[in-house]
């Protein structure tokens, strides 16, 4: 246990060490898309790359849904491995796979029989919808999947584990990326499908990547992997059931409130024609890579604080939320000068050069793209007071700055500065979430309680 324990050691150095691959994994998860969309945009058009973009859009709500087990559950693995319980970690993994798995199962269902009308709510341009809706159904048949590797990925780094997801993640955008073209023009034995081809190949790389990576755990014996003895597990702990909802739905709901904003962004985007959404949905590319960095800064914050909490080493809490400010602020700024940078050059990889969609993606770069430096320093701050299981706090903070906010400015600025209101929503919510983020981290009651007792005793460990 000792090669992964993040409650020992200089913290700035463990946190950048921990970070580096999880960025890695995000860079990568990015990548897959950025590639995937070229993949669209140059074979099918304009049309096609604007319906993968509300698609797309869509199945984050969906994810959403689901994805608050998981981080609650990952709270609970961190918190128990920083006090040496390794059943208690296995135990509260195998309840969220079992809670995820049958929530991932139903939202899928869900999708693919309602996928048009929530395409047609969501105002998708009338040439993108059928397209979209084609796209959309796949990539719900794929989602338990997703889910699942999701799910393990974030498990493993519950435990200090950054390196086995990003090995993974690897083998999945290899195999994304390289059978997008064969799949979509139909190349050799491969069917001629399309935009569906597209969703085809996600769906297919996800299932060889889970596969790969429950059979690469219990080859290693990884520690939270669940053995024979422990897929009993897999069958939901009442305690832990209550603890993960309790915890989760809030995480959930964070999502949900973020996703749903940024469908109602999308719907007022859509509105100023096919050229704006494509530009709207390249943008949306770029800045998926600039906000790599503050996720995988928050993701190792919140993973270290955990262990922390659960060694009740408090006084290494406090220096790991500045070491993690400090990161973000470095590397989430080199990012968005980059992309600010070299916008036209960025923009040309998804869209022909005289393309009426690039100068409207650089006008949105420059006026939301720093914003992003702000949303990292919130990423930090929330990964550290949820990692003692506070969850109510942040998603209020996030649905003021999301609703009354964001969208408030975008609608009510709109008679005024036209498209720019959208445009200007992005750094106005961005200020507001993070002055709530530091009000809440300084003054806020997420210090008190714990989730797992501070001076319960290690279980025997079981053997390997």
């Amino acid at each position: 246990m000792a090669r992964n324990d993040l409650t020992t050691g200089p913290i700035a150095t463990t946190l950048i060490a921990f970070a580096l691959p999880t960025l890695g994994s995000n860079i990568l998860q990015s990548l897959n898309g950025s590639i995937n969309a070229i993949w669209v945009g140059r074979f099918l058009g304009e049309d096609a790359l604007a319906a993968t973009s509300n698609a797309n859009i869509i199945m984050f709500l969906m994810f959403g849904a689901v994805f608050g087990f998981g981080m609650a559950a990952t709270i609970l693995v961190g918190q128990a491995w920083g006090r040496g319980d390794v059943m208690e970690a296995r135990r509260a993994f195998g309840s969220a796979i079992g809670l995820v798995l049958a929530s991932s199962v139903v939202v899928a269902a869900l999708g693919f029989a309602f996928a048009h009308p929530i395409l047609v709510a969501l105002a998708t341009p009338g040439p993108a919808l059928p397209l979209a809706e084609e796209y959309l159904r796949v990539i719900f048949l794929g989602l338990p999947a997703s889910m699942m590797l999701v799910l393990t990925m974030m498990g493993l780094r519950g435990t200090g584990d950054a390196m086995t997801p990003l090995w993974f993640m690897i083998l999945a955008v290899i195999v994304d990326a390289g059978l997008n073209p064969l799949l979509i023009l139909g190349v050799g034995p491969f069917p001629r499908m399309g935009i569906a081809g597209s969703a085809t190949a996600t769906l297919i790389a996800n299932g060889i990547a889970i596969a790969g990576l429950v059979g690469y755990m219990s080859w290693r014996k990884l520690p939270i992997r669940l053995s024979n003895t422990d897929r009993a597990f897999i069958k939901p702990d009442p305690a832990l059931v209550r603890l993960i909802l309790a915890k989760g739905l809030p995480i959930g709901a964070q999502m949900l409130v973020i996703s749903v904003a940024g469908l109602a962004m999308v719907g007022l985007v859509n509105r100023e024609g096919v050229a704006t959404t494509a530009a709207y949905g390249i943008t949306l590319q770029l800045w998926g890579y600039v906000q790599m960095p503050a996720l995988a800064i928050g993701a190792a914050v919140s993973a270290m604080a955990a262990q922390n909490i659960g060694a009740n080493r408090w006084d290494r809490v406090s220096q790991i939320t500045r070491a993690g400010l400090i990161c973000n602020l470095a590397m989430t700024g080199v990012l968005v000068a980059a992309v600010m940078g070299f916008d036209r050059t960025t923009l040309g990889l998804f869209l022909a050069a005289d393309s009426p969609s690039i100068p409207i993606g650089q006008h949105i770069a420059q006026i939301a793209s720093w914003s992003f430096i702000l949303f990292g320093a919130t990423m930090v701050l929330f990964g550290v007071v949820r990692a003692n299981g506070a969850v109510w706090g942040p998603l209020v903070i996030l649905f003021v700055a999301m609703f009354p906010v964001r969208l408030g400015i975008a609608l009510l600025a709109r008679p005024a500065l036209g498209a720019n209101a959208l445009w200007w929503s992005f750094p106005v919510g961005s200020t507001v979430t993070l002055i709530g983020a530091a009000l809440y981290y300084i003054y806020g009651p997420w210090r008190r309680g714990r989730l797992l007792p501070a001076e319960a005793p290690p279980v025997a460990q079981p053997a390997e």
